[in-house]
């Protein structure tokens, strides 16, 4: 059976991936599994820039066909923002910050915007690397609105909190959302989705 390592220290982002990962016959690796300590600087400009280096540096290290990531939201009253800077916004001193930062930054945030400025996207580019250096890169999106939270704080995804599906009425957060419609409007499965068949034909299965 093939091994896939999940280059994330996210535990939220890793077993979403893990789980849309779970109908293909391979076994999935963490950074933690293989006792990996580095870490990459995301230095790049666009999700696909960190996506492609931490994914092709993670490859490398390891020996194995590796995914990664890189997304964020980008909110209409912002101009886009925050975008790559989606952990690193609202930290101090250019550092990541924690989700209740997040979280507490967002309310202040949402209580000012007006009605005309509350949409927003989540985006994210998602890239398998080899460990001789080839990469694929493909990108999901989901759209919505900001709204004052009314579900719990989602661990290492602070912003689903205030993200709302006006289509469905529901917050994007797994306490309200059916397996079907975490499928349907998340935006990492939407790319997971588009990558699949590359997986299957690189590591040499259908």
């Amino acid at each position: 059976m093939q091994t896939l390592l999940i280059a994330t220290r996210n535990s939220g982002k890793l077993l979403e991936i893990t789980n849309f990962l779970s109908d293909l016959p391979i076994k999935t690796v963490s950074l933690a599994d293989l006792d990996v300590t580095q870490d990459v600087e995301e230095t790049g400009k666009t999700y696909r820039e960190n996506s492609v280096k931490k994914a092709k540096f993670y490859a490398k290290l390891s020996g194995l066909p590796t995914i990664a990531d890189d997304g964020g939201i980008e909110i209409d009253g912002l101009n886009g923002a925050p975008g790559v800077r989606s952990r690193r916004f609202f930290g101090k001193n250019g550092k990541e910050a924690t989700d209740e930062e997040i979280m507490a930054a967002m309310k202040k945030l949402v209580s000012k915007l007006s009605l005309n400025k509350q949409d927003a996207t989540f985006k994210v580019v998602i890239t398998l690397a080899l460990p001789k250096g080839e990469t694929f890169s493909v990108k999901g999106e989901v759209k919505g609105v900001l709204k004052d939270p009314h579900v719990r704080l989602l661990s290492g995804y602070p912003y689903r909190s205030f993200f709302y599906l006006p289509k469905i009425k529901k917050y994007y957060h797994e306490d309200q959302l059916s397996p079907e419609e975490q499928r349907l409007y998340n935006h990492r499965y939407k790319a997971i989705k588009k990558l699949k068949p590359t997986i299957k034909k690189v590591l040499g299965f259908r």
